[in-house]
């Protein structure tokens, strides 16, 4: 085996084999003597370059000689081998571009049950609802949409179109979506569209208009969008077209107030001003309207008969009026 392993002769082994352990002992003692000269030299050598900041000094200047022989710039290990250029321009990425666009029926029971179908469907049709429940929201959007969800706290919420359960069953309650206050009613189901603008009224008469840009909500816990005092509540939240140039305002005692849209200030959060003056009672209903085209509003009644008052110059007052009673024939709930 020995022969083999380390490529000897017969004699050699021979040899190897009758050796003395001791010559072996010997040999070995050899070796650690001078493995210990070599430290004891090393250990005084460190011992003079500690005691000398001048050997110090000399050692430094000897070894970065030798790393800028090794690793300067013209060397094959220090010379750069990636290049310094200009940035590639950044690229925006919506992670919205990823969700398939297709028609959804967006579906709101009264006790916050929600729920998507597939395509637009009737908005009157009768959908199952769990029992003690019944029907609240319904309206067209897309699966790329969002959903503006206002509660009458004057908190916003944002809810995306995609992540609505199927509407094969009752849905799931929305508040295990979004943090919405077990106290708080849900008063408006929005399609977000960019650069809209929603009138918001309270009960206390005090309103503005606000960009739905402004109020996406980014957690679940919503925004803050209108600040409420004491008992009062948000009561409007309706989108106002291009064309519509002025405001109409109906009170819980059937007052009526018609003023020019300009007086309505832009905000993004707060309480708004004055919209109509009260005695008793509060802001039932507020709208947007364009002047030439008159007051539209819904006849009670079977049927979806609307009238429309294109004479109201009576009920034309600067903004913060009290008003004065509604044209005959409209509706005794004071809502458009």
């Amino acid at each position: 085996v020995m022969m083999a392993e380390f490529g000897i002769t017969d004699r050699q082994a021979e040899a190897i084999l009758n050796m003395r352990l001791r010559s072996l002992r010997k040999l070995e003692e050899m070796e650690l003597r001078q493995e210990k000269d070599k430290l004891l030299a090393e250990q005084d050598e460190l011992h003079k370059l500690l005691d000398s900041p001048a050997r110090q000094r000399t050692r430094l200047k000897r070894d970065l000689a030798s790393l800028r022989k090794e690793y300067g710039e013209d060397t094959p290990l220090g010379r750069r081998r990636t290049t310094i250029a200009e940035a590639a321009p950044t690229v925006e990425f919506s992670m919205d571009a990823m969700i398939e666009k297709a028609p959804v029926t967006v579906i709101l029971s009264q006790k916050g049950w929600i729920r998507g179908a597939s395509g637009h469907e009737p908005l009157d049709r009768e959908y199952k609802y769990k029992e003690g429940d019944g029907p609240a929201f319904a309206l067209h959007a897309q699966t790329t949409d969002k959903l503006l969800i206002a509660a009458d706290n004057g908190r916003f919420f944002t809810l995306g179109c995609d992540k609505l359960p199927g509407a094969r069953g009752f849905g799931e309650p929305i508040r295990t979506m979004l943090d919405i206050d077990a106290e708080a009613q849900i008063i408006a189901v929005v399609v977000h569209r960019p650069k809209t603008q929603l009138l918001l009224a309270a009960t206390s008469g005090k309103g503005f208009a606000a960009l739905t840009d402004e109020i996406l909500a980014e957690t679940r816990k919503g925004r803050q969008v209108v600040n409420l005092k004491d008992k009062v509540r948000l009561r409007v939240v309706r989108e106002i077209a291009e064309a519509h140039d002025h405001v109409a305002v109906v009170g819980d005692n059937r007052k009526l107030v018609v003023f020019n849209l300009e007086e309505l200030p832009m905000m993004a959060r707060g309480q708004g001003v004055a919209l109509q003056r009260y005695r008793d009672g509060g802001l039932a209903d507020a709208i947007t309207f364009r002047l030439e085209d008159g007051l539209s509003w819904q006849m009670g009644g079977k049927g979806d008969r609307t009238r429309t008052e294109t004479d109201i110059w009576q009920w034309k007052v600067a903004r913060g009026a009290a008003g004065r009673m509604p044209p005959q024939g409209f509706p005794r709930d004071n809502k458009f």
